[in-house]
């Protein structure tokens, strides 16, 4: 750990998992770099943790859509000689319906959102956690880069299964110079992802115990990335999920991945 109050940057953090991040790593003693569009969101979560855990909490509104936004972030972090060294990739959304349902804008938008933003945060911050011989990156994947992808939602299982695969190689290429990297990889978790998709009624209809709640998600997350694990699949029934879906045989397993994508994917 850094000598001092270690300073944790977490994308998407008005709401969901980013929140839980934020309030967890500031009951355990960091400082923050609150990321996301909903400034005012931002702003409210920045006074809770200062009153609550007597965190300095840094609010930089921000879209990651546009392609300028992380490079605009690590200049807007240098200006205020801010040096992050954990680092949370977590902003994230699926866009409903099939591939041709959408304009190409839109894909475009959640590919820079899922995989080009995080990557290029990543990029731009991983040389000062090396310099330094300390750093953590948490890059907030799904399940679903894990099993079969599925009809509807066509790039989110793809775009998660990049960042699994990625974060691999960077763990590998960092473990000996204190910088540990982690995917994390929820499976149904309890937030307004699913409200923000549309699907909130498909996945009410699922079974309680394939839920988690965010806070869990993440106390698992953070223990993970300490131990120095590169992927990490939440909770047991999940990580069965995933098990199976290795055994199955393909034509098996997207057999299932159709049947079972019914329940919880918009097709129109």
């Amino acid at each position: 750990m850094p000598a001092h109050r270690p300073l944790s940057l977490v994308t998407g953090a008005s709401a969901g998992i980013g929140a839980a991040f934020a309030r967890e790593l500031a009951a355990r003693g960091h400082d923050l770099v609150l990321v996301a569009r909903r400034a005012e969101r931002l702003h409210a979560l920045a006074g809770e943790l200062r009153e609550r855990y007597g965190a300095c909490a840094h609010v930089i509104p921000a879209d990651l859509a546009d392609p300028a936004s992380p490079r605009r972030l690590a200049d807007e972090l240098q200006a205020q000689r801010l040096a992050v060294d954990w680092l949370v990739n977590n902003a994230g959304y699926g866009v409903p319906g099939t591939f041709e349902a959408s304009q190409w804008q839109v894909h475009a938008d959640s590919l820079q959102v899922l995989v080009t933003a995080p990557t290029e945060l990543a990029w731009r911050l991983l040389p000062g956690m090396r310099e330094r011989g300390y750093g953590r990156i948490v890059n907030v994947a799904s399940l679903a880069g894990h099993v079969p992808g599925s009809a509807g939602h066509t790039l989110y299982a793809a775009s998660k299964a990049f960042l699994i695969k990625f974060s691999q190689s960077l763990a590998l290429e960092n473990r000996d110079l204190g910088v540990h990297v982690c995917a994390l990889c929820p499976g149904f978790t309890w937030s307004e992802f699913h409200d923000v998709t549309g699907t909130r009624e498909l996945v009410g209809k699922l079974p309680r115990f394939m839920w988690q709640d965010a806070e869990a998600v993440v106390r698992e997350g953070i223990e993970a990335v300490e131990r120095g694990e590169a992927v990490h699949v939440t909770g047991r029934v999940n990580r069965a999920i995933k098990a199976l879906a290795k055994l199955a045989p393909d034509r098996l397993a997207l057999w299932l991945s159709a049947r079972e994508s019914k329940r919880y994917r918009q097709l129109d």
